[in-house]
């Protein structure tokens, strides 16, 4: 993009959001409220590693099977 083209971006952001402070590099990523903290937990069927929330991953554990191998019928 050109410097002119960022510029109208920027503009149009900051009056949108005037609490928008510009990009802050791919290494600090933006809260998203109501979000729970992710956990990566690998399933016991097919053994593929899966981002579940936090207290699904505590609660089943081990025991974890993720949604496309509930939705196959193989559990």
């Amino acid at each position: 993009m050109s410097h002119k083209k960022d510029q109208k971006r920027y503009e149009t952001m900051k009056r949108l959001n005037p609490d928008y402070q510009g990009f802050r590099g791919h290494a600090t990523e933006p809260d998203q409220p109501g979000q729970s903290p992710l956990q990566g937990v690998t399933c016991a069927v097919c053994g593929r590693k899966r981002n579940v929330p936090l207290g699904v991953a505590m609660q089943q554990g081990e025991r974890y099977v993720c949604q496309n191998c509930r939705d196959d019928g193989k559990e």
